[in-house]
């Protein structure tokens, strides 16, 4: 019998349902036999992770997501990703104290960064992503300087993100600027590539022409789980 794969989801469900699909279809991909992988979601409630989050509350976020996982536990999952960014604030902590493995879609996205040669990249994601260090300290542990945009773009990203693309709303107006912030970033900065670490983020720009390589931190996180699943 195959592994079985559990999602901390819901987080935002819109990027639940990415991943759902991405990973059928990297397992399909990768299989071609007809079958099918074994998943098991646990669906959060994003209004309670994000109160831990807007308060600061780290510790708060930690065992609310330890208590996710123990469930996931008990369902007899043999490994965990957590279907977003931002709660990998926490992540170290909740690792360290998870009854099961689990894959850091940071550390996913740094092992591809430097695969390909990256030493330069900018990074998008929420507020609490472009402002913490969990992001930063990865990557400099690889010798990879990371840049993010300033602080009214920041503020311009994080409020679409969050009252935009969390609720499934994709307009091509938010699309257009976020797309001029990443080509400034190239242009004052020269990264190499961007990280779209928020994973609502490739699902607005995932298709879209910078000029450098998009770092889909959900198709990443995807392909290291299903290279788990199949090993």
């Amino acid at each position: 019998m195959t592994k079985l794969l559990g999602l901390i989801g819901g987080i935002s469900p819109e990027s639940t349902i990415d991943y759902y699909r991405l990973i059928l279809d990297a397992w399909r991909k990768a299989t071609n036999d007809g079958s099918a992988p074994r998943i098991l979601i646990d669906s959060l409630n994003m209004q309670e992770a994000l109160t831990y989050l807007n308060a600061s509350d780290l510790d708060g976020l930690t065992e609310f997501l330890l208590i996710e996982i123990g469930r996931l536990h008990r369902a007899g999952v043999d490994f965990g990703l957590i279907t977003a960014n931002t709660p990998h604030l926490v992540f170290d902590a909740v690792a360290a104290r998870s009854p099961i493995p689990l894959i850091s879609i940071v550390e996913a996205t740094r092992d591809g960064a430097q695969a390909s040669g990256f030493t330069k990249l900018g990074l998008f994601g929420t507020r609490f992503t472009m402002q913490a260090r969990f992001f930063f300290d990865v990557f400099e542990r690889a010798g990879i300087t990371l840049v993010v945009p300033g602080v009214d773009d920041q503020n311009y990203i994080h409020d679409k993100y969050m009252n935009e693309l969390t609720a499934g709303v994709f307009n091509d107006a938010t699309r257009d600027r976020m797309l001029a912030i990443a080509r400034d970033l190239i242009e004052t900065h020269a990264i190499q590539a961007l990280i779209l670490g928020g994973t609502e983020l490739p699902l607005l720009l995932r298709d879209a022409d910078i000029g450098v390589p998009l770092l889909d931190t959900t198709r990443i996180h995807v392909g290291r789980a299903v290279e788990e699943l199949l090993s």
